[in-house]
């Protein structure tokens, strides 16, 4: 022991020490892997709770976490309480550890802040198809920090709460019918009556279409080629898309048996060459994007 520089006196303090410290040790791992056990235990009875009293499936997901996680913080006190620290010591040393990483992690103090509005104000929930932050989906998961949308394309995009909770939010489902606007443009030589009866008699022909407000056909604009129409209507959020999509295709349909044309965007160009003489045949079709320009001296040549 004297090589080790222990000497008695020492050595018996160390030996003390140690008979002193590791049952504080032990009983640490002890507490930490009952409490963990306990944890789980508790977290699948609150699991089962919760579904079947069947509350509302973002509340049940914000509390199961809120009380998941302040439960293992209270572990993690207990454990080091354990060891020998003192309680005063460890409030001090968690209170200033709190203020640094409450400095450090502003932004996730936000999005929790963030979470716990969306709970309180309920601007959405599980199940809802809304637009946030640039991005359109049905609204997959709510929990403490973000929020996880499904996109139409089946991607799945994780949008911060604080954000959510500070900007505008559009929700597609928070109504139980929706108003659609189909505009659609004939040309100016059309009857503009008759194409107007055309499209009322197709959306008061479908099922779905709710009539306490009737369906209406207006002219909406009057633009550089073609008169825009119209047909404003209400429908459920079951049947909107199916609507929608077939009344575009039929629209076209109909209107094209009846005679009324649906003309794209022309523009016709006038050339003249060099001695102010117009070219014969000069036109211009923006949408084909086909240019189709005669010289003085090719009209001559076909002479």
């Amino acid at each position: 022991m004297e090589k080790l520089g222990l000497t008695g006196e020492n050595w018996e303090q160390f030996v003390t020490w140690v008979w002193d410290f590791v049952p504080g040790v032990v009983s640490a791992i002890v507490i930490f892997f009952v409490g963990i056990w306990i944890i789980n235990l508790f977290s699948r009875g609150l699991r089962k709770f919760f579904q079947k009293k069947d509350y509302d499936e973002t509340l049940e997901k914000f509390l199961y976490d809120l009380i998941s996680i302040g439960l293992k913080v209270l572990l993690l006190i207990l454990v080091i309480t354990q060891l020998g620290v003192q309680s005063s010591s460890l409030v001090a040393v968690l209170g200033a550890a709190g203020l640094a990483v409450g400095l450090a992690l502003q932004g996730s103090l936000s999005n929790f802040a963030g979470g716990v509005l969306i709970l309180f104000f309920k601007p959405f929930k599980i199940g809802d198809f809304i637009e946030a932050q640039g991005v359109s989906g049905t609204v997959k998961e709510i929990s403490i920090f973000k929020t996880k949308l499904n996109t139409f394309g089946n991607q799945l995009a994780i949008i911060p709460n604080g954000k959510l909770s500070n900007e505008n939010i559009i929700n597609y489902s928070a109504e139980p019918i929706r108003r659609n606007n189909v505009e659609i443009g004939v040309s100016y030589t059309s009857n503009i009556k008759e194409a107007k009866d055309i499209l009322l008699d197709l959306i008061n022909s479908q099922e779905g279409v709710i009539q306490d407000t009737p369906p209406e056909v207006v002219v909406s604009k009057l633009g550089e080629s073609a008169v825009t129409l119209s047909l404003r209507y209400w429908a459920s959020l079951e049947d909107y898309w199916r609507i929608h999509f077939y009344t575009v295709e039929e629209a076209k349909k109909r209107l094209e048996d009846k005679g009324v044309s649906l003309p794209f965007p022309q523009r016709e160009v006038h050339v003249y060459n060099k001695d102010g003489e117009k070219a014969k045949k000069s036109t211009f079709e923006s949408d084909k994007t086909t240019i189709e320009i005669k010289s003085k001296e090719e009209n001559d040549g076909e002479q």
